[in-house]
This record gives C-alpha cells, structure tokens and sequence, in this order.
C-alpha cells in the first residue's frame, strides 16, 4: 500500500511540473489543437484536361510539320518567357511576358502566338501543368490547337529546350529582356546547325516542311 501511495504521488507531482513547463509554451496549453480543415475551393485545377497519351501517333515519329512543344521559362523575381518549340524542326518562338504568369495574363500572349502561325500547320501544342494553362479551353476554342497536358510531376514529356538556358539563366531577371533581345536570342537558336538534321539548321528544316505542307494543299 505505501508502495501504491508512494507512485500516486510521484504521479501527481510529474503532472503538476508538467502544467507548470506548458506555461512557458506560446500557446500556453499542454495539448495541439488541430487546425480546422478548409473545404477545397477549385483554385489552381485545370479542368477539361486530355492527357498527353493521347496525342496523335504521328507526333512520336518527329515527320508532320505543325507539332508544338510550349513551356513557361521561368527566371529571379517571378520574371517569365513564354516559348514555343515546334516539334520536327525544333524552330523556335520567344515570347516577353512583361504583364505576368496568371492565366488570364497568359492566355492572349499564348493565342496571339500560336494565330501567328499558318493554320494548316497548327495541330497540337504540348504543355505541362501548370497554373499558367488553366484557360487552354479558350486557347483552343480560339486557335483549334488541341491542348494536351504531361502527367502529374513529368514536365519533361513535352520536351526541353536546353540550349535556351545558355541565354536566358535560372538566376537572370527575364524582365530586362525586350522582345526584340528575345527575337535575337530566337534568330541565333534557328539558325544554328543540328547534328539531329544532318548539321541543318531549324529554320531551314522548318523552311523545307513549310514548303512541302503548302504543295500538298495546294
């Protein structure tokens, strides 16, 4: 019994050194209150997506002109350039994102580029996704480019344009670049030769498929 009453003791006093060290706590109690859980309010979900698996076969193969490849370049301070990669030739598009990355920011720079290539050669465009591409409905609707989305985490299915990083680094703040420095930056990549194209260079394959597409619809 002295044993029992000697350990009720203890007991009561490990407690009492307990509520006294909460004190010191800054939220002055002894037990985590868990935090009340927010109803999801559909912010940042893309809706209508179509999986990048379900592009067309003829994409694999790298031989029909009008095959897109886009992405969001992202640089210091939020700074951003849009690019667009066409598939086969690897031409290149640099776009200034002067007003932002939101996608209502992005939607009329992304519209206007892909207008400005010729309709018969304006089939798909490839993206990951990001927040930037959550109006692609409207982008389509206004182009007729289908859009399709890489998977969760794998931006890498759309392609890379590795050689754009030598002009335009993580670290750089991409707002000090008028469109003209990105039109340059462009006219260098298209006009450099590629082992991939027999030491040709992207404007002149993209020149050579431009051609053939327009003897087959004429």
């Amino acid at each position: 019994m002295k044993r029992s009453a000697s350990r009720s003791t203890t007991l009561v006093a490990d407690r009492q050194i307990d509520r006294s060290l909460t004190q010191r706590l800054r939220s002055a109690r002894p037990m985590r209150r868990p935090k009340i859980a927010h109803r999801p309010t559909g912010r940042g979900i893309i809706r209508g997506m179509v999986s990048i698996t379900a592009r067309p076969a003829e994409v694999e193969d790298r031989k029909v002109l009008g095959h897109g490849e886009g992405d969001l370049v992202m640089g210091a301070r939020h700074s951003a350039v849009a690019t667009l990669v066409e598939r086969t030739s690897r031409y290149t598009t640099i776009v200034a994102r002067p007003d932002g990355i939101k996608a209502e920011q992005v939607t009329p720079h992304r519209t206007r580029s892909l207008l400005g290539i010729p309709a018969h050669v304006r089939r798909t465009l490839a993206r990951d996704r990001g927040r930037e591409i959550a109006e692609h409905q409207a982008i389509t609707t206004e182009t007729r480019v289908s859009i399709f989305l890489c998977k969760p985490r794998s931006p890498w299915q759309r392609g890379t344009n590795r050689p754009l990083r030598q002009y335009l680094p993580k670290g750089a703040d991409l707002r000090t670049f008028s469109q003209a420095d990105l039109d340059a930056i462009a006219h260098e990549l298209n006009h450099r030769p590629r082992k991939t194209h027999d030491h040709r260079t992207p404007a002149e394959v993209y020149a050579g498929l431009m051609n053939s597409s327009h003897a087959l619809t004429a």
